[in-house]
């Protein structure tokens, strides 16, 4: 089991090498992001964008812009359309984000003829290696999927289970959260939260235990599961991953944690789609995008296996 993102590596490096396919590429952060990923072996990339302004950036960077495939495309939606066909094509394993705006992105993620859309609704995993927490916490959804329903909240454990299972977890602990951790008919999350667990209990999800409605401290501290007499619940102090109700609630968290928790780590990949999708932002570091890719890559490898 990856406990950190150095075991998320190691991990990575037990798989065969990916290619990776990277919408205008003209990027510093991203291509610093990629020139390591290929160092540590865990890449080849092929570069999709202004060939001119990629091999300028390169020379910058002291990147040795020969170790990649250049696709000399300098239209950012053309860019994107010739990237993502490359997955689409089994040319390459998974598909990045470069200088390009999202929305772009995304449409080419959903185009019908060369994208990477299965009609599943789109979700998105953030992993995180906090100090003080023993183990990867796999949060979802901070960043996607605004106000999801019961079904959407079921697709978003599917998905969230698997990324955990390709980093090792063998039967991951799934907290949906909320405000308490008691069902309160006049609080819709908690009554999704107990919907859940059932549907868990029948059977409706590969591997994992879910227990919710779940507070954040007793999902996470055993001391305050133990404090507050919840000490019995399957996923007291235990959870890997954490359902939040809505956006707001996610994002929130996520933000809280990226800014105020010092030696944070953390990796992002985009589910739903039918190969690993990174998105990032343009203001994460190029460590987030290396461990970004690097959680793509395991992805990557047990969407093969499957």
């Amino acid at each position: 089991m990856s406990k950190s993102f150095d075991e998320l590596l190691s991990r990575v490096r037990q798989c065969s090498k990916k290619t990776l396919s990277v919408a205008c590429a003209q990027d510093e952060a991203v291509l610093e992001a990629v020139d390591e990923a290929h160092s540590l072996g865990i890449i080849d990339a092929v570069l999709v964008g202004d060939e001119t302004k990629i091999r300028a950036l390169c020379a910058s960077l002291n990147i040795n812009a020969e170790n990649y495939r250049i696709i000399n495309e300098p239209d950012e939606v053309t860019a994107s359309l010739t990237a993502v066909k490359l997955v689409h094509d089994g040319e390459a394993d998974m598909y990045m984000k470069g200088l390009l705006p999202t929305k772009d992105f995304l449409k080419s993620v959903l185009n019908k003829e060369v994208g990477l859309r299965t009609g599943k609704p789109l979700s998105h995993v953030c992993v995180f290696e906090i100090p003080g927490i023993d183990h990867l916490l796999f949060l979802s959804d901070v960043a996607f999927m605004p106000y999801p329903e019961l079904e959407d909240k079921k697709a978003i454990i599917r998905y969230t289970v698997d990324v955990a299972k390709a980093c090792g977890i063998d039967k991951p602990h799934v907290a949906p959260l909320a405000a308490v951790e008691v069902v309160n008919p006049k609080m819709p999350v908690t009554v999704d939260a107990q919907a859940l667990k059932e549907a868990a209990d029948a059977g409706e999800f590969d591997d994992c235990i879910v227990d919710g409605p779940l507070s954040l401290d007793i999902a996470l501290y055993e001391e305050a599961a133990i404090e507050k007499g919840a000490q019995d619940r399957p996923c007291a102090g235990k959870a890997d991953i954490l359902l939040f109700p809505d956006i707001h609630a996610g994002n929130l968290v996520y933000k809280a944690i990226v800014h105020m928790v010092p030696g944070v780590k953390n990796g992002n990949i985009l589910t739903g789609t039918k190969a690993p999708v990174i998105l990032t932002s343009r203001s994460d570091t190029k460590d987030v995008k290396v461990n970004s890719i690097a959680l793509a890559a395991v992805v990557s490898e047990r969407m093969k296996e499957q």
